[in-house]
């Protein structure tokens, strides 16, 4: 794949597409903290991997419409939240996702007139996990659906997923988002739900993370599955497939 641009980039925030509102996105780190463990006979730092963190922060223009970035920001919720960042909107993506405390709001007036608050989100309990984009940005369902797959090109894995959610907008009683999987895209093998791959029913705006057992097998194709009873399902879905054991 080519070298690309952050042209085109959404920014989803528990369950509402802020893209439009945000006008950078000023760091997306994470990893394990780095524990010195120098011994006095050494002449150089050794390190080893501490606790998994992460961070996304962004600055945001003043919008203070229904739904719109001041609205849902300026709460400063003390609950988690669930923060995706899409490079791009096509399917198989990047994307980097996080449940995070959101830790300010604060506004800047310059002198040339703009107004925008920076935002700062820290990670809680899981760290920045990169993965790949499940849908091409927001898909629209309006019925149970399968969607396209996903080719991971590097045969099964054995050390589970984490999946993340947003629903953006749904009409009817509920739709349940799930991954299925299969190890030649549907040929031979026909597709079959991931163990632990279903989010759990929504019937409104809302996020959500979960997670397969750490030693699953996952196969090397997976799709985005609705089933329901709804007329309008808007929603977007990031898969972290593990490609080593991962502890949380």
């Amino acid at each position: 794949m080519a070298k690309q641009s952050g042209l085109g980039d959404a920014l989803y925030i528990a369950g509402y597409d802020l893209s439009g509102d945000i006008g950078a996105v000023n760091g997306i780190g994470g990893g394990p903290a780095a524990l010195d463990v120098t011994g006095i006979d050494k002449s150089a730092f050794e390190r080893i991997g501490g606790l998994r963190d992460g961070h996304i922060d962004y600055t945001a223009f003043f919008n203070p419409a229904v739904g719109r970035a001041h609205v849902r920001l300026s709460t400063l919720p003390t609950s988690d939240v669930i923060i995706s960042y899409f490079r791009g909107t096509a399917l198989g993506g990047a994307s980097a996702n996080l449940v995070a405390k959101q830790l300010n709001y604060d506004g800047t007036r310059a002198d040339d007139g703009a107004f925008t608050f920076a935002a700062g989100n820290q990670g809680n309990g899981y760290g920045l996990e990169w993965g790949t984009s499940m849908t091409a940005g927001k898909r629209t369902d309006t019925t149970a659906t399968n969607g396209s797959s996903v080719d991971f090109g590097t045969g099964s894995s054995s050390f589970g997923l984490q999946a993340y959610l947003h629903v953006f907008a749904f009409t009817g009683t509920s739709v349940t988002v799930k991954l299925q999987e299969s190890s030649d895209n549907g040929v031979g093998d026909a597709f079959a739900d991931v163990t632990g791959g279903a989010f759990t029913a929504a019937t409104g705006i809302t996020s959500q993370r979960i997670a397969t057992a750490s030693n699953q097998t996952v196969e090397r194709y997976l799709r985005v599955v609705t089933t329901g009873t709804f007329s309008n399902a808007i929603f977007a879905v990031s898969v972290n497939r593990n490609p080593v054991a991962t502890s949380f």
